[in-house]
């Protein structure tokens, strides 16, 4: 372990060199496994005896499957605490879950609602934790989304990316990656549904050029890359409002025709489609979903390295 452990609750705790580090050992892994098992460990096996604590308080698929995948492949093992049949449902602290866990696992990988709970993980635990995902915030999927943008052939510094809908929690990770990597984000919401101004300051403190608009086709003119996410998000109420407001900002074939002619869809999934989405998008050559979905395990795999000192 290294001297200071290492959190990774924002992207911002492993900065620009770090993230850069992880998408290019993600892409080496990645190619090195091509026609192997699934389950089967990578040639180093470099988390050998590592055991990874996954505690959801937040129903997940992709985030579930990738982590533990991910650790098969690094050579560890998982350990998956549903907080609704653990002692966190019965009211046991945050602080003393951390505590206990720490002395039983190498690692611990939280999904939940306040991100005020992940940092009081962090501050408790003496193992790394990671994020799976907050209310604020959700790093490991942009790790991801980098990873697939640059995969199918686009630069990060100077990118165009485009975001629409609802300004939450994958848009302010977004809007973070932007100022460590230097690529400009156009956001177009309704009013009203803007991102945290933290994170717009966050960006173009870091030299990225965010554009905040209540027009979708004026974000879509030039992109490279185009994402959207569901407009009512896990725990909210399915409002009537908000859906209507949303509607503006669906990601269609005529707003795809506004970008650049190669631009790229993403998505973080599940996709409503017919609702954020259209169905000739989503199932377009355009679309690279399914490849952002894969990628979750490879991004995974090094955003653990680094949390246990093998990168940057």
């Amino acid at each position: 372990m290294p001297e200071q452990t290492r959190h990774f609750l924002d992207l911002g705790d492993a900065g620009a060199d770090a993230i850069a580090a992880m998408i290019a050992d993600a892409i080496d892994r990645k190619t090195a496994r091509t026609d192997m098992p699934k389950g089967h460990p990578d040639k180093d096996g470099p988390l050998a005896g590592r055991v990874l604590a996954l505690v959801f308080e937040k129903n997940s698929t992709r985030t579930r499957v990738s982590f533990d995948i991910a650790m098969r492949q690094l050579g560890g093992t998982v350990l998956i605490l549903e907080a609704g049949s653990s002692q966190l449902g019965r009211g046991e602290t945050i602080a003393d879950t951390a505590r206990v866990l720490s002395r039983m696992v190498d690692a611990i990988m939280l999904r939940t609602d306040d991100h005020a709970k992940i940092e009081e993980m962090a501050r408790h635990a003496s193992v790394p934790v990671i994020n799976g995902l907050t209310d604020r915030s959700h790093p490991c999927q942009i790790v991801a989304d980098l990873l697939t943008v640059i995969e199918h052939g686009k630069a990060l510094p100077g990118l165009e990316l485009a975001w629409f809908g609802d300004g939450n929690n994958v848009l302010h990770s977004i809007l973070e990656a932007a100022g460590l990597m230097k690529f400009n984000v156009r956001v177009a919401t309704p009013k009203g549904f803007e991102p945290d101004q933290e994170f717009v300051e966050i960006a173009r403190s870091g030299g990225a050029r965010v554009t905040l608009t209540n027009s979708a086709a004026e974000a879509a003119s030039g992109a490279d890359v185009l994402v959207t996410d569901t407009w009512i998000s896990m725990g909210q109420a399915d409002a009537d409002e908000k859906r209507r407001a949303m509607e503006p900002f669906q990601v269609n074939a005529a707003l795809m025709s506004e970008a650049k002619t190669d631009a790229l869809f993403l998505h973080c999934l599940p996709a409503h489609v017919g609702k954020e989405v259209s169905e000739e998008v989503f199932e377009s050559a355009q679309s690279v979903v399914f490849d952002e979905a894969e990628n979750r395990i490879h991004a995974q795999k090094s955003v653990l390295l680094w949390c246990f000192g093998h990168l940057g």
